[in-house]
């Protein structure tokens, strides 16, 4: 059986972004470069899309080709060894499906992450033992061994929320009152699971907003998506919509606005961030009855 594949690291993506941009503007096609190097095109073309490794000796040739002067392709270079460097989230490749993979690298190096979580508490703020009722219920296939792992990543991720280098990303994070009124798991399970809510809802950079019953129909009520947006010039916002098996990822400009567009009607529907730690509060004191 083959490994997993890993996900690229955001700076894999944005060097092969550069390397696209290189070869257009020296006037090159895919297919022109790679009979250059004597390589096939698609080559080329996974190269720039981070569907591959980038290799020195390959990406060198190509740069000089592409005329890129000597001091850009040594900054280049330079890079090709950070880029290939695995992200921490490589470690789990065994639970770890590709198409999450991605999802988890975007969400390392994001500054800022908008998004909607209808039917659970969203995966950045869910305890371990909420985390593994949901796994247990969503995933029933799963191994004991794989379900620890899965949990285990999933609170792994949320050590961006608080970490010190590099800055935390801002966290704006809408759910449905569903996701609360639902149990997962057993009373005491719902009790930690509100209470870290509260907890997190204290911190600078998260906002959280639970829209309730009563708003009705909202935009947003097809489904869970992320925003991701980075410091990076070449890395345009980015939405990323899922479902139990599979991740859709966008730049399009146009979709990623509708997205944005979306959740900012939302959160007119939903509770202000005080409302929403008030709403917890209450919920908090009807599970303790």
């Amino acid at each position: 059986m083959s490994e997993p594949k890993s996900a690229p690291t955001v700076l894999a993506i944005v060097l092969g972004r550069r390397l696209a941009a290189l070869r257009e503007t020296a006037g090159f096609t895919a297919v022109q470069a790679a009979k250059q190097l004597r390589i096939a095109q698609t080559t080329v073309t996974r190269m720039e899309k981070a569907e591959t490794s980038l290799k020195f000796a390959t990406v060198k040739t190509l740069l000089e080709i592409y005329g890129a002067p000597q001091a850009e392709i040594q900054e280049f270079l330079a890079l090709l060894d950070q880029a290939a460097t695995p992200g921490w989230w490589q470690t789990f490749r065994d639970v770890l499906p590709g198409w999450f993979g991605v999802h988890v690298s975007l969400e390392t190096a994001a500054t800022e992450l908008r998004g909607y979580e209808p039917g659970v508490i969203p995966g950045l703020l869910q305890t371990p033992d909420y985390a593994r009722a949901v796994m247990e219920r969503g995933l029933p296939r799963m191994s004991p061994d794989a379900l620890e792992r899965s949990v285990d990543l999933r609170i792994k991720r949320q050590e961006i929320l608080t970490r010190k280098e590099p800055a935390p990303p801002q966290l704006w994070v809408i759910t449905d009152e569903t996701s609360l009124r639902r149990p997962a798991g057993s009373t005491a399970v719902m009790r930690e699971q509100v209470e870290h809510l509260l907890d997190v809802a204290d911190l600078p950079n998260v906002s959280l907003q639970v829209c309730p019953f009563e708003a009705g129909l909202h935009p947003g009520a097809f489904g869970p998506f992320t925003i991701f947006r980075f410091e990076i010039p070449e890395l345009p916002d980015i939405v990323c919509t899922d479902s139990l098996s599979r991740a859709g990822y966008s730049e399009e400009k146009e979709e990623v606005a509708l997205f944005r567009e979306a959740l900012s009607q939302m959160s007119v529907y939903a509770f202000s961030k005080q409302k929403t730690k008030n709403f917890l509060g209450d919920i908090r004191k009807e599970l303790y009855l």
